[in-house]
């Protein structure tokens, strides 16, 4: 989509009527001056403030009584706003009326006059609803792109604070922003980010995924290798640490890299709750994780190879239970699990009324409508039951959960806990190997990189930890 621009105004108005002939949303306004001077205001109806424009571009130009006016001084000393400029090139000038700014020609000047009067609809900031705290701050990005920045400038009200911005995405035409802070930041961590993010070739960038998606490490890892967050807090706290933040235009997802493990298991409220607190908390969901997916793959494991590992009286408890059930302990454990999450993602998919009682109601019903049947055994609804709960404690870790849980459930039924043990053996592997923006992923946890351990597993008091950095500032680096 390209246009040349002459100085002849006629010529460009029937170039720009032809370009968007089936869009009833272009309005070109043709104006004449005091002097007679022919202009053109162009912009998108709904995308614009018409008070902008009828107090700032339309009175000024009507009331001038100059006769030798250009674009440049229209620029300079006739519209009356804030921001005001000329185009680069035709391009560039379609690329900001598409977005909600007004462009102005003039009769006998090629240069457009971009002015910024945006002023479409958009969402109040409030809370987003994955990432609620108990205390802290209350508000959340959202789809306009400069309110999210605004909420970081706020923030940091320091000029090291740096935003880079850039268009990708040929029919979208999608703004992304690189945010950091300089002195804090590695300057080989900036540069791998933009490099990365130049290198991508999409069709359109509708959410913050689709960029996600080009630039993390190890696309088909289940482990999560680059940071999201919807809250302006978390988002400053990493720019803090000496990370980048990655925003895009019309998303409430903020991206960060490296991204670390022990990052998974932190919450927002383990830095606005007593120090005791956090800890306890945090130590709950790194149990509850590993519950999640060992559990079942434990049950099926001793039940089915190493019986002799359990108490006499569990076992005849267990035996007792299961007598009656056609299927074996494996195929219970699976098909729970797999009722489970259709339960989850049907609740997920279905209002926030309905879904919630209809995952209650349905868990409940079918759990002892099938025990009664004699269809499964209580014990294998207990297991799973305990299974999907502690694994909700780490959201951030569903995805890889639910493939260790299956991985080690198979590896579990076919060779028992020697079989299971060589699986978490191979998660230990593949989390050994991965890197986030060539960063360790198990980063303060392997002996070989040097820890940080002011901010580990546990949190230390904010007295011990002034700096918390994530990575060395650019006058450490050697």
């Amino acid at each position: 989509m390209s246009i040349h621009l002459t100085t002849n105004l006629s010529e460009n108005l029937e170039s720009l009527r032809a370009l968007f002939a089936q869009d009833n949303t272009f309005v070109a306004r043709t104006i004449q001056t005091q002097s007679g001077l022919r202009c053109a205001i162009l912009f998108f109806d709904g995308m614009i403030s018409n008070q902008a424009i009828n107090e700032s571009i339309l009175r000024p130009l009507m009331q001038t009584r100059s006769k030798t006016l250009t674009a440049q001084a229209i620029a300079d000393a006739i519209v009356q706003i804030n921001e005001c400029s000329l185009a680069a090139d035709p391009d560039a000038m379609l690329s900001a009326i598409l977005y909600g700014d007004t462009a102005i020609l003039i009769d006998g000047d090629s240069r457009p006059v971009i002015v910024n009067t945006k002023g479409f609809t958009t969402r109040s900031p409030s809370e987003p609803e994955s990432e609620k705290v108990l205390r802290g701050p209350r508000e959340g990005f959202t789809e306009s792109f400069m309110t999210n920045l605004s909420m970081l400038r706020r923030r940091v009200n320091d000029p090291r604070l740096t935003f880079s911005f850039a268009r990708y995405a040929g029919e979208t035409n999608t703004v992304v922003c690189v945010c950091w802070i300089k002195g804090v930041t590695p300057p080989a961590l900036v540069q791998e980010m933009q490099h990365r993010i130049r290198k991508m070739s999409l069709d359109g960038i509708l959410d913050s995924n689709y960029v996600a998606e080009c630039i993390r490490d190890a696309p088909s890892s289940p482990f999560p290798t680059l940071g999201t967050t919807e809250r302006p807090d978390v988002a400053v706290s990493r720019l803090l640490e000496g990370r980048v933040v990655v925003l895009t235009d019309g998303s409430p997802v903020a991206l960060s890299a490296p991204c670390i493990l022990q990052e998974c298991f932190q919450a927002n409220d383990d830095y606005y709750i007593a120090v005791r607190q956090a800890a306890v908390s945090r130590t709950l969901r790194t149990i509850g994780f590993g519950l999640s997916i060992i559990i079942p793959a434990l049950y099926v494991a001793l039940l089915g190879f190493h019986q002799e590992l359990l108490p006499t009286r569990l076992l005849l408890a267990i035996a007792s239970a299961q007598k009656g059930v056609p299927l074996p302990v494996f195929w219970e454990i699976l098909l729970l699990l797999l009722v489970f999450e259709t339960l989850k993602e049907a609740g997920t998919r279905t209002p926030s009324v309905m879904g919630s009682t209809m995952s209650i109601v349905g868990g409940l019903v079918l759990g002892q409508a099938a025990v009664s049947a004699r269809f499964l055994s209580a014990p294998a609804v207990i297991i799973v039951a305990i299974a999907a709960v502690t694994g909700l404690t780490v959201p951030k870790l569903q995805s890889a959960g639910l493939v260790l849980r299956f991985s080690l459930l198979a590896a579990s039924a076919a060779a028992g806990l020697y079989g299971l043990l060589f699986g978490l053996c191979l998660a230990v592997a593949h989390l050994c190997t991965l890197r986030s923006f060539h960063c360790p992923y198990l980063l303060n946890l392997i002996p070989r990189v040097h820890p940080n351990l002011d901010d580990a597993w546990l949190r230390a008091p904010w007295r011990d930890m002034p700096r918390k950095r994530f990575l060395a500032r650019e006058e450490d680096q050697t």
